[in-house]
């Protein structure tokens, strides 16, 4: 190798090292960026077992990458307490002993402070490797840290619908942020359908950048002509939906569904309350009248199968999704937005086009999340990542306004129990064309 070559090559590594010390510089600060309106007795509460402590998320994601990525770097590395892998794994078995799982906001201790302090550990050895790694060190552990770093805003996501779930149950109502919302007193568009052809699509993600293993391989698929609302439903919608009986018309649940809705007793979507006669829902701003043209969201698939059947309508299947989102910019109220809440649409907008497939609300469709065919797992713990959950669970598209704009793709697959509610989750209709 050439003089030249030497440099050339040593510039690359020093460049892809800087930008994969900034990337994760800058995701891990934003994960404590979204603390900051919190008080020290918010990172503990646990108010049902699908929600974790903030505290616990924190330290999670630096067990991550102490996990899977500085004990395989570094045979001699020491984790500040030996009990942390087992008190911050999630669900990894191959990984050891993990602490139950609806039990996290028990744990007193180690306290907010002693979890921050970890962080600050785990942040300087990541980045001490990074400065003096090797090419070859640095492009076989690149892969995991990127996982690491997408499996970090994951959690940013769940700090945030969490820790709305936890001050929801608190009778003060407190607000995670001062400001309101945008709102629009303008009209918004009627729903208007896009159609697509039958066809044999490709779906799944190409290889080209990072996705997750479950958006791959690509495969082809014969998919019937199908109609596509051009919007997603929106509270006033599904408030006449409410009205007309709604909750109280078994006929147009499924059988899950309408048993679950009599078990918890559901009337309204999560987060909505009846006061003095008039509907309003919980927000990270606090208590305030449900503006009728935003999205609707926090329903569970049950409720949006029931309402798209009322409608006279369906889910799209996420093949359907998929297709409507191929060629569309991937723009929308993420959580750079700093609304945290949907937004209403746009006025103006032209309906040749779905609007709002990116953003806002993560969109079930109606298919059950399931492996494409050819896939297989990542070997060794990262392959229980997500290939073991692909059993009752629904896949849903799009992002929320609590996602990062840097995580979302065309072909991620979110997926989540069918009455799991809690998650910023809303409703597109799709029709069969004939």
């Amino acid at each position: 190798m050439t003089n030249k070559s030497k440099i050339e090559r040593a510039e690359q590594n020093e460049s892809f090292d800087t930008t994969l010390s900034n990337s994760f510089s800058g995701v891990r600060k934003f994960s404590e960026e979204l603390t900051r309106p919190l008080e020290t007795e918010d990172f503990v509460i646990q108010s049902m077992p699908d929600v974790s402590p903030t505290k616990w998320h924190l330290a999670h994601t630096s067990w991550f990458f102490e996990t899977f990525v500085l004990n395989e770097v570094n045979p001699d590395y020491r984790s500040p307490h030996p009990q942390f892998n087992f008190l911050f794994n999630s669900y990894y078995v191959q990984v050891g002993e993990r602490h139950c799982r609806p039990k996290r906001g028990l744990i007193s201790r180690p306290t907010v402070a002693e979890v921050f302090r970890y962080r600050r550990y785990v942040d300087q050895k990541i980045l001490e490797f990074l400065e003096i790694a090797n090419e070859e060190q640095l492009r076989e552990i690149a892969p995991v840290i990127e996982i690491g770093l997408h499996h970090e805003q994951q959690h940013q996501e769940l700090m945030l619908t969490d820790i709305k779930h936890v001050f929801s149950e608190n009778p003060l109502r407190p607000a995670y942020m001062g400001n309101e919302t945008k709102r629009s007193d303008q009209l918004i568009p009627d729903i208007s359908w896009v159609e697509y052809p039958e066809g044999v699509y490709a779906i799944g993600h190409d290889g080209r950048g990072f996705s997750f293993d479950n958006e791959t391989p690509m495969h082809k698929e014969y998919v019937n002509p199908f109609k596509f609302a051009s919007r997603l439903v929106t509270n006033r919608e599904y408030f006449e939906f409410l009205e007309d009986g709604g909750y109280k018309s078994p006929e147009i649940w499924l059988s899950d569904g309408w048993s679950a809705v009599e078990a918890n007793e559901w009337k309204a979507p999560l987060y909505w309350e009846k006061r003095n006669g008039s509907w309003q829902y919980y927000t990270l701003s606090g208590i305030r009248k449900i503006a009728l043209d935003e999205p609707v969201c926090h329903v569970s698939y049950y409720e949006a199968d029931a309402y798209a059947r009322w409608a006279g309508a369906r889910l799209p299947t996420e093949s359907e999704w998929e297709i409507a989102a191929s060629n569309l910019s991937i723009e929308g109220n993420f959580v750079e937005s700093d609304n945290y809440h949907p937004v209403v649409i746009s006025v103006g907008t032209n309906n040749r086009d779905p609007q709002q497939m990116f953003g806002d609300v993560w969109e079930w469709t109606r298919s059950p999340y399931g492996p494409y065919p050819g896939y297989t797992t990542l070997p060794g713990a990262l392959g229980e990542y997500n290939g073991k959950f692909m059993c009752n669970q629904i896949v849903l598209r799009g992002g929320s306004c609590a996602t990062s704009r840097s995580h979302i793709r065309k072909t991620y697959r979110n997926f989540f129990p069918p009455n799991a509610r809690w998650q910023f989750m809303g409703i597109r209709l799709a029709k069969d064309a004939k």
